[in-house]
This record gives structure tokens, C-alpha cells and sequence, in this order.
């Protein structure tokens, strides 16, 4: 990747919005890209590496595996996030793993260089751990949700959360699209596939969802919001 392009790219990411030009360039030249294939296993339990990984292209599965073999999706990543085991930003694994959903490019910091680019800048440590704080309310929103909420409203709520997620790469287009498979929602709320199946389809009849191969278009955001608050029954 040219530097231009890298310039352009990490400009993009929300973490770094506020740097100039030029500190820009200077992180470009500290931030390896590395492209991997779908199903590469970035960090075990038993392969820690301290390493920030940004994620410029794909998608990315955070997970957590249980000793009897039981696997919880705890986030998946689009085009901007940032994740890795970082102790430095608080960031540990406790049986949590990260998958490549999809084929990924992505920028690489080792922990000398966060510490020192990352962590030294009071704006880009503000909306670092602005971010970290936000995915773990959402997990454990998406815990609680498990205990107390039916599939329907668990459903509604994880795709509208996944919509907001790629706000900023949806352009223009007037209905947000998540892609998600039918067995990725499954994992994300805790239910069976034909469970995600039968729900997406009823919502699909009441109009607030349409169904392509691995994607979800949110036709009615409002419809999908009263059905996380109970107030459609499916």
C-alpha cells in the first residue's frame, strides 16, 4: 500500500481524527499492513502477542470459548475497529480469541509504539478508551439481554447495534445494511440458527427488515427499535 493511500486510510479511523497531516504521516510509518485470509486466528490463549491491530479491510469476530467447548460472539468487527490483547489499554484475553470472518488488510502497532504514539497523545488515549469502554457495554448489555429479553427483542436490538457500527461506511444509502449471516446473529445473541431464521422472517413480513445473502437492510430503524422494547410481538 502506497503511503498516500495509507494516509488516507488511517485518517479515516476514528481514533485519529483529531492529528494533523503530518502526524499522520509519522504514525503511517510506524504502522505495518498486513493482509491475511478468512479463518486466521490472530491471538490464542496459548499465542500472546502484544500487538494493536486496526482493521482497514474484512471482518473480524471477537469471541469468548468456555472450557466445555460453548463459543460466545462477543463483537464483530467491521472496517475501522480496533482490537487486540493490550495490556497497556486495558485490553486482556481471559479466553477471548479473534477470528478473521472474511479476507482482512489491517495496520499493525506493536506495544513500544502505542505506548509511545498512542498512548502520549491525550486525543487519540481519550477516544481509545472511549471505544474499549463502549464494546464492553455493549457485551454486557448484550449479557443482560440474554437473561431477561426474548429472541425477537435480543434480534432487534443486536441489528440495530450493528447498523450503528458502520454508520460511517454506509455512505448515502438511505436504509442502513448490516451483513451478518444468519449463524453469526445466532452466536452475537445467544440463541439457534433457526431461531435467527424464524425471527428474521417475521420481521421481514412486517416490513421493518429485507433478506439478501449475508446481509440485513433495515427498512423501518423505528418499527425495529419498538420491537426491542417489546412493543411488536412477533
Amino acid at each position: 500500500m502506497n503511503e498516500i493511500n495509507k494516509a488516507k486510510y488511517l485518517r479515516s479511523v476514528d481514533i485519529f481524527q483529531d492529528l494533523t497531516e503530518n502526524e499522520i504521516h509519522q504514525l503511517g510509518q510506524r504502522a505495518p499492513m498486513k493482509r491475511v485470509p478468512g479463518g486466521t486466528i490472530f491471538y490464542t490463549q496459548e499465542q500472546v502477542t502484544e500487538v494493536l491491530f486496526i482493521l482497514k479491510e474484512g471482518r473480524v469476530r471477537l469471541y469468548h470459548l468456555e472450557p466445555g467447548g460453548r463459543m460466545l460472539t462477543l463483537a464483530i468487527l467491521e472496517e475501522g475497529s480496533i482490537f487486540g490483547e493490550m495490556t497497556l489499554v486495558g485490553q486482556r484475553l481471559q479466553n477471548n480469541f479473534a477470528e478473521a470472518i472474511t479476507p482482512c488488510l489491517l495496520c499493525l502497532m506493536s506495544r513500544e509504539d502505542v505506548k509511545k504514539f498512542l498512548l502520549s497523545d491525550s486525543r487519540i488515549a481519550f477516544r481509545l478508551m472511549e471505544k474499549i469502554g463502549q464494546r464492553l457495554v455493549d457485551t454486557e448489555q448484550r449479557l443482560s439481554d440474554m437473561a431477561f429479553k426474548q429472541a425477537p427483542e435480543r434480534i432487534a436490538t443486536q441489528l440495530i447495534q450493528l447498523a450503528e457500527q458502520r454508520r460511517n461506511w454506509l455512505g448515502r444509502k438511505s436504509h442502513p445494511e448490516v451483513r451478518c449471516t444468519h449463524e453469526e446473529l445466532a452466536h452475537l445473541v445467544g440463541v439457534h440458527r433457526e431461531t435467527v431464521t424464524k425471527v428474521l422472517n417475521d420481521f421481514r413480513q412486517q416490513e421493518l427488515i429485507d433478506l439478501s445473502r449475508g446481509r440485513v437492510v433495515l427498512l423501518d430503524v423505528t418499527g425495529l427499535n419498538a420491537a426491542r422494547n417489546e412493543e411488536i410481538r412477533s
